[in-house]
């Protein structure tokens, strides 16, 4: 009975090793690796894009004749909008760019007094709004800061209430300059927003000869936020 009882404790005792061997011989598992971090997006401003633009404007202007009769500055606002074209090159964070649009406007004002006006309503209507510019920017990742400048034009519509084309209105194709600035983000790959602000001096052309020619003097704040997709 005790030689029985000892030969299955051999017997159990060898299972075991045999068991503990086998396990030992066995290919560890390699450990569980993380998913790879996806790569960051590295945003650059080199290309060309489109985009929209629209916003606000405010202004002085005053007609005067040429005796120096005039009607004293007054004010002009309302709003524009419009489209975009552009290309900019990156030179590590600089960023030159060519920038021109055109906007449908409504920026007008009117005044009355007696003297050039006649007792009637002197008005300035800005009727369409484009520029021309180079810009110069310093861009972090999606952030670009610029100034901006380069050539403006806008039909100028003026004259009194009393409108007679040629003698008591008169309206003309304007070219001037203009200067700014801005701010722009890509908000998502290839589309970016910007809020820009341009000063414009289109000059004081003649735009109507009720009996001498009336200078029109038309100077605008512009004030405006777009939308560009960049390809």
């Amino acid at each position: 009975m005790h030689s029985k009882f000892v030969a299955v404790l051999a017997l159990a005792f060898g299972l075991g090793v045999a068991q503990a061997a086998s396990a030992a011989d066995m290919p560890m598992k390699a450990p569980m690796k993380a998913p790879p971090l996806p790569a960051p997006i590295v945003y650059n401003w080199t290309g060309f894009y489109i985009g929209i633009n629209g916003g606000g404007g405010w202004g002085r202007t005053s007609h005067t004749d040429t005796t120096g009769t005039t009607s004293g500055n007054f004010n002009q606002s309302g709003g524009l909008v419009g489209g975009t074209v552009g290309y900019n090159w990156q030179i590590t964070s600089w960023v030159l760019g060519v920038e021109a649009d055109w906007d449908w406007a409504h920026i007008d004002g009117s005044v009355f007094l007696p003297g050039l006006c006649v007792g009637a309503n002197c008005f300035t209507n800005l009727e369409s709004f484009g520029t021309a510019r180079a810009r110069l920017g310093y861009a972090w990742d999606r952030w670009l800061v610029y100034a901006t400048g380069g050539a403006a034009w806008g039909h100028i519509s003026a004259g009194q209430d009393s409108c007679v084309p040629g003698t008591l209105c008169g309206t003309k194709d304007q070219l001037g300059w203009t200067i700014g600035g801005g701010v722009e983000a890509f908000v998502i790959p290839k589309w970016s927003v910007k809020f820009e602000y341009l000063y414009a001096d289109l000059g004081s052309p003649v735009l109507y000869t009720p009996a001498i020619p009336v200078n029109v003097t038309e100077k605008v704040n512009i004030v405006r936020a777009g939308v560009s997709y960049h390809f």
